[in-house]
């Protein structure tokens, strides 16, 4: 039975008088938010505290949204929000206002500040915006291990009563201090907690002054509903600040104009007399806050900080050799892809194929016997081979991820997105679109510029998503048995090279204008833990297959029923090879095949690979599958031979490596699957870019196909 728990209006500061809550009097239920930094740690936390197993990386711009988990512990219900990685709380960028809005709407019990051990100043900044919401804090001091190899001297326990905030460390890749955090969260909660109290930051006397005038000017009963949820002196300085979306919730006042005035001539003053802005004001008095409090609590120890980082990115980020590094490590990674994953890639198909000749042998001729053999084994079998070589390439990939070594390729690619109008914030998308364009689709939400944002989100399609592979890696070990490794590094970089260029285009045309500046950041390298790789590593296989008893097997099935029928059923003569692809060809799939024939006829496509084509819309390991289906009447024992045998990929009647390469370049750059579409309407808020993206994905497919596969013909 849920409790019901009666809701305390929070009505400004804490003051001395405050009446402590008993436990009686509280609800078991425990809202908190985790807030921090990216790079702090906070989802790999999050992961700890709950279970979960969300997404991380050592590069910004993973966690796009909030993601909420709830869990007993002791007596209590834990109700933990991961909310966006941020460095402030103002209302400049939407992940900035997505966490501010959900402090101030929400109301959460307490928040869980994740802070960096190894980068205290930078991380502070945001303690110092909550201790002016006047919000409840803990301050989980994440990564501590990287502080303790420095021989760095850190008096936490003194900075958090100087700050009334609890610091407790973790470690939260390694599950370090998880229960300590867990336990001082209910202290916390049921004011157990001797080190809590309510500070303010002194900005100075003139600023001080004015934060007093300003909030006495609106103070008062007609502002309940709006104190009830935001501090009166947190208000007073955002005003001061002149942000907007406090500014706006203040003119639903009776003495509006009253106190916008006030404030106004209370800036204008403080600037005059500093000749500075007040925002700034405001800034360097709050890292003067955190200087001071450090000075009294920090020491370096002997080990210079990120040291080892500096040597690295000496390479790592070299203006010359930076770039040729980069490609090095990527040719590296395809590689091992084939040639790590051929064996146990070998091995399920040989198992796929062992299944198929048994079930054959042992049914009796028939529709069940058909679509056992040729639509699901055929089917679904022909995509599930794939799964070491997708497993191996995200190994590589979150290695990257956790080592810092992504962000180095963000900064290094950053000098030619520039010179196209976008910036490395709009490259993290295109990284993420490796892995999968939905999540990629809904990171452009950090993107703070409203063009930027559209043209990444129009051009991640082009990004060899891990659902485009096992396409590539079919092929490829078909037809490119002796560069597996470079055909599928170029493929990618095609991927790359169009998204850029095409990026060019629409910033030069539909989306002109200035870009917006944005700093990088470039985060410590660190030691990637094998749980956290293989954290990765499942969940990519869990979805994969997720998928292969889902959407793979109803639309093999699909495909199959399209191939098998019409035919007469009361005719029970066996079928020869010859009779099946006569069959095939006169089905219902046959038909839409050669209906759409001459539009992919001058790519060298025949009515098959356009069924393929058609299926890859709803995903596109459903091309795989797809010609599983369709080529199972054919001669070889697995789809690779298959392959190889049939005449669709062949010019002139003998074997060529053009057809399977164009084909896909098409698979690549063609229409987004329909998830991605219907993430691009959601995000645009529109279907009209969801259309254009369909339209113009799909004839840059064609253009380039048809450029490639005439050139290749003219050489062959």
């Amino acid at each position: 039975q849920e409790e019901k728990c009666e809701t305390n209006e929070y009505l400004g500061t804490l003051e001395e008088n405050t009446v402590t809550i008993s436990q009686s009097e509280k609800c078991h239920r425990i809202n908190i938010a985790l807030i921090g930094n990216p790079n702090s740690g906070k989802t790999t936390l999050f992961n700890q505290l709950s279970g979960a197993r969300e997404r991380v990386g050592n590069y910004s711009g993973v966690t796009v949204d909030s993601k909420t988990v709830e869990l007993p512990y002791k007596d209590h219900i834990f109700r933990i929000t991961d909310l966006p990685g941020t460095y402030s709380i103002t209302s400049f960028s939407p992940e900035e206002k997505y966490v501010r809005d959900y402090l101030i709407n929400e109301v959460p019990d307490l928040v869980v500040n994740v802070v960096d051990a190894s980068n205290l100043e930078r991380n502070l900044y945001l303690t110092t915006q909550l201790i002016d919401m006047d919000i409840k804090v803990i301050v989980a001091l994440n990564m501590y291990d990287e502080l303790t190899k420095k021989q760095d001297d850190f008096d936490f326990k003194l900075l958090g009563e100087m700050l009334g905030i609890p610091f407790i460390p973790t470690i939260s890749s390694k599950s370090v201090g998880i229960d300590k955090l867990s336990d001082k969260i209910i202290d916390v909660y049921e004011d157990k907690e001797p080190t809590l109290r309510h500070i303010h930051i002194n900005y100075g006397e003139s600023i001080e002054s004015s934060i007093k005038i300003i909030r006495e000017s609106f103070v008062g009963t007609n502002n309940i509903g709006l104190l009830s949820k935001i501090s009166p002196r947190y208000i007073a300085l955002k005003l001061l600040e002149n942000d907007d979306d406090i500014v706006e919730k203040i003119k639903s006042s009776k003495n509006s104009n009253d106190i916008l005035e006030n404030v106004k001539l209370q800036r204008e003053k403080i600037e005059k007399q500093f000749s500075e802005p007040m925002d700034t004001l405001i800034t360097d008095s709050k890292y003067g806050f955190i200087a001071g409090a450090l000075k009294e609590t920090f020491k370096l120890g002997p080990i210079k900080k990120f040291n080892s980082t500096k040597i690295i990115d000496s390479f790592a980020t070299h203006k010359f050799w930076g770039l040729p590094i980069f490609f090095i490590l990527m040719w590296i990674m395809f590689k091992a892809t084939f040639s790590l994953g051929q064996y146990p890639m070998e091995f399920l198909e040989f198992l796929v194929g062992t299944l198929s000749h048994f079930v054959s042998a042992n049914l009796s001729e028939g529709i069940f016997k058909d679509l056992l053999v040729d639509g699901i084994i055929g089917g679904v079998g022909g995509v599930i081979v794939f799964l070491p070589n997708i497993l191996i390439l995200f190994l590589f990939i979150s290695f990257f991820e956790d080592s810092g070594y992504m962000s180095r390729a963000v900064f290094i690619i950053d000098k030619l997105m520039h010179k196209i109008g976008l910036h490395g914030r709009s490259f993290i998308p295109l990284i993420m679109g490796f892995g999968c364009s939905v999540p990629a689709i809904m990171a452009t939400r950090t993107i703070n510029s409203r063009r930027n944002r559209f043209v990444t989100m129009l051009i991640i399609p082009f990004m060899s998503c891990g659902a485009k592979l096992p396409v590539y890696i079919l092929l490829i070990n078909a037809f490119f048995p002796h560069n597996q490794g470079s055909i599928l590094f170029s493929i990618y970089m095609i991927g790359v090279l169009i998204a850029i260029l095409s990026a060019a285009f629409l910033r030069k045309t539909l989306f002109k204008g200035d870009d917006v500046p944005f700093v990088m950041e470039l985060p410590p390298y660190r030691k990637p833990t094998a749980r956290s790789i293989f954290y990765h590593m499942w969940d990519k296989a869990y979805q994969y297959l997720k998928k292969m008893g889902g959407i793979i097997l109803a639309a093999s099935i699909v495909i199959w029923a399209l191939g098998y029928f019409p035919r007469d059923l009361s005719e029970h003569k066996i079928f020869t090879q010859a009779d099946k692809v006569i069959q095939l060809e006169n089905s219902y799939i046959g038909k839409i095949g050669k209906t759409i024939e001459p539009v992919f006829d001058p790519l060298g496509f025949d009515w098959r690979n356009n069924v393929a084509i058609i299926s890859g819309f709803a995903g596109k390991e459903l091309v795989v599958s797809t010609l599983g289906v369709l080529y199972s009447s054919n001669e070889g024992s697995s789809l690779k031979e298959k392959l190889q045998l049939a005449n669709s990929f062949q010019i002139n009647n003998r074997s060529s490596g053009l057809k399977p390469f164009v084909f896909m370049i098409f698979i690549l750059l063609y229409i987004p699957c329909i998830a991605t579409v219907i993430a691009i309407k959601n995000e645009t808020k529109t279907w009209k870019w969801a259309i254009f993206s369909i339209l113009f994905t799909t004839s840059i497919a064609w253009v380039v196909s048809f450029v490639i596969f005439n050139i290749g013909k003219l050489i062959l």
